[in-house]
């Protein structure tokens, strides 16, 4: 091809590089050494044949007859500038050369048209994984990853897939388990081999618990270094196996688009993690596959109760004088209809802590949080029924379902009946399914008993009890029930609340009173830092669904549990994140603290040394601003609420007033 013919592309100045140096220049996506010596340009393919060493990281030394030759950093291979061959001028081994011109100081690098894109087996599968409704990816591009990175890319181009780079895994997967814990839909996760892809499993492993839908996408070392001991290389299948319900390799010989159909159905309609390992040479394979989609692969998910069981439950409901609801975190699509289930019946409807927030405490009917982090009018009427109707609940030991009386239990999931123990009626179905079948025929006791009235008594009683808790003081922080009380005030009813680990959890629990938020946890897994990188996986959420848009996103931590993921900020201000997080800061890991003091343990080894999480956000380009006295929490929660981007308020809170 003639110099005519070439695109000629700039790749910088004539002074950005001194005689004697070389350096690493992209045209287009080519990247190239560059070099510069005895007074002559020239430019080759920047990868080494060895083992993609990059030559524009490597020097111009002079051989034992004063030639110059281009050395590689990693290995030592040597290479004519000007021909790419190397010593002795075995061709096999040399490299490509491209045409340079230099125009007025600036450097010229001539590239022939560029050839057509060829479809790989990553383009299969990224479009196969949109075609089942994957909307964003959290993760970050590496070595191992790349050739899956540029397919993900593409689609991002195309605009059928959102990219989030965080700063650390760990955020990524917390994040995909918030937006399945959601939306029930799974987001994906991309990592590198090795330690990108170990990174993940706290956060898949809250997913699984939780039962949130997760893909994990880790790349691998290339198949020719499996097993011997290569760079990063451990046994990704293996890692994952405990952890995912569905983890395969991905092969030359693999059915592509199968397998990834196969990972997005398993996350669905499993809600647990599937996982694909891509090792490094297949990524890039050529493939002329088509991509598949759900069409013809899914069924109807209502399962009905059936007649024998609404007959048994409304028997024992007709016989009780005090039936309760208790309702879990697995009733958030039907909880419209169970609420109007207890209306019907008069009864209390208890949630879970995972619940929190299905039902508001504003509703004459709700009863608040059951259980360690919950209300004492919750517990009052666990107390006092004589049926409770288990609704989409696990029974966790943390919950304090009272096992002794009569229970009704509906789950979707067979398994989860009668879990720990047994129970009077276990029913399977759905709860919308169930509530619909029962709805004709649901009466209640004609001696059931004024609960209703009850519940307004017991919210007196315990509002009381708050605001006198409010006049505590040891004059070493703000009382974190003076905090709940101002965000209560101040939260939107919309709002999306991610809730991390530890007292300020206990605290959110007993003192927030929900009014239609919509409240997501680290459940059964409990685990510190969940908050943050959850309120950005809620954020992406909003951006996919018109169900979430235009929702306010809000992250509540200690500061132990911000401590763990700090630098993710900066990802909430790099992707103009409208997240407002509340940090309760008593410079201690106080729920720890507080078990030791409970055990009749030393308090050891629980304090913290912490900058100021205030300014450290104004550093990162966000909001930040600290509350050190009860009379500044609502202009600054306020102020935060209303900030257009990443926010934080920094509270000094008192561990033992909690």
């Amino acid at each position: 091809m003639t110099k005519q013919n070439l695109e000629w592309i700039s790749v910088g100045h004539t002074d950005d590089l001194p005689e004697g140096r070389v350096k690493t220049v992209t045209a287009r996506t080519v990247s190239m050494c560059l070099s510069h010596f005895e007074g002559q340009w020239a430019a080759m393919d920047n990868r080494c044949p060895h083992q993609n060493g990059p030559l524009g990281e490597g020097s111009i030394e002079k051989g034992i007859e004063g030639k110059c030759w281009i050395r590689c950093p990693w290995h030592g291979w040597d290479f004519d500038p000007l021909t790419g061959k190397p010593p002795g001028g075995h061709e096999d081994t040399g490299q490509k050369i491209y045409p340079v011109d230099i125009r007025d100081g600036e450097i010229f690098v001539g590239l022939e048209a560029e050839p057509p894109k060829e479809r790989t087996v990553t383009d299969v599968m990224a479009e196969t994984m949109v075609n089942w409704g994957v909307k964003h990816v959290f993760g970050m591009v590496g070595h191992s990853n790349l050739g899956l990175s540029e397919a993900l890319r593409n689609q991002v181009n195309k605009g059928n897939l959102n990219y989030i780079g965080v700063r650390h895994e760990g955020a990524a997967a917390f994040a995909a388990s918030a937006y399945g814990k959601l939306t029930n839909k799974p987001a994906a996760c991309l990592t590198i081999a090795g330690p990108g892809a170990t990174n993940l499993m706290t956060g898949m492993w809250d997913a699984k618990v939780d039962r949130a839908p997760v893909l994990a996408l880790t790349g691998q070392v290339q198949t020719q270094v499996f097993g011997p001991g290569a760079f990063q290389d451990i046994d990704l299948k293996s890692a994952f196996d405990a952890v995912a319900k569905f983890s395969q390799p991905v092969l030359s010989t693999s059915k592509h688009a199968e397998l990834m159909s196969l990972a997005c159905k398993t996350a669905l309609v499993e809600r647990d993690v599937s996982h694909l390992i891509f090792p490094d040479d297949i990524q890039t394979n050529p493939s002329d596959a088509e991509a598949q989609s759900p069409k013809g692969r899914l069924g109807e998910p209502k399962i009905i109760p059936s007649p024998q069981n609404i007959d048994a439950a409304q028997k024992l409901i007709g016989a009780s004088k005090r039936p309760i609801v208790v309702m879990g975190h697995g009733a958030v699509d039907a909880r419209d209809q169970i609420i109007a289930f207890a209306e019907k019946l008069g009864a209390p409807v208890l949630t879970t802590f995972k619940g929190k927030g299905l039902i508001s405490d504003k509703h004459p009917n709700a009863a608040g949080v059951l259980g360690r982090s919950g209300t004492p009018i919750a517990s009052w009427f666990m107390n006092e029924a004589d049926l409770i109707i288990a609704l989409g609940a696990s029974f966790s030991n943390h919950t304090g379902i009272e096992s002794s009386k009569k229970i009704i239990q509906v789950d979707f999931e067979r398994m989860q009946l009668g879990k720990f123990h047994p129970v009077e009626l276990p029913i399977w179905g759905e709860l919308g399914a169930f509530c619909e079948a029962i709805e004709s025929k649901l009466e209640k006791s004609a001696h059931a008993e004024d609960q209703v009235s009850e519940l307004a008594e017991r919210w007196a009683i315990w509002r009381a009890e708050k605001q006198k808790r409010l006049q505590e003081s040891n004059n070493k922080g703000i009382h974190s029930a003076a905090v709940f009380d101002v965000f209560t005030k101040l939260c939107p009813d919309n709002a999306i609340i991610a809730c991390d680990v530890g007292n300020n959890t206990y605290s959110f629990g007993r003192y927030f009173e929900p009014s239609g938020q919509r409240v997501l946890m680290s459940g059964y897994l409990g685990s510190i830092g969940f908050g943050f990188p959850a309120a950005m996986g809620a954020w992406a959420a909003t951006q996919d669904f018109d169900e979430y848009a235009g929702r306010k996103v809000v992250s509540i931590s200690g500061d132990g549990g911000f401590g763990q993921y700090p630098m993710d900020f900066t990802t909430a201000v790099k992707y103009g994140m409208n997240i407002t997080h509340i940090l309760l800061n008593n410079s201690q890991l106080g729920k720890i603290s507080k078990e030791q003091k409970a055990g009749e343990w030393p308090v050891w080894e629980t304090d913290l040394h912490n900058p100021s999480f205030a300014a450290f956000a104004r550093l990162c380009g966000g909001h930040g601003v600290k509350v050190t006295e009860t009379s500044e929490l609502e202009s600054a929660i306020k102020e935060a609420l209303e900030y257009d981007g990443p926010s934080l308020v920094e509270i000094i809170t008192d561990p033992e007033l909690v």
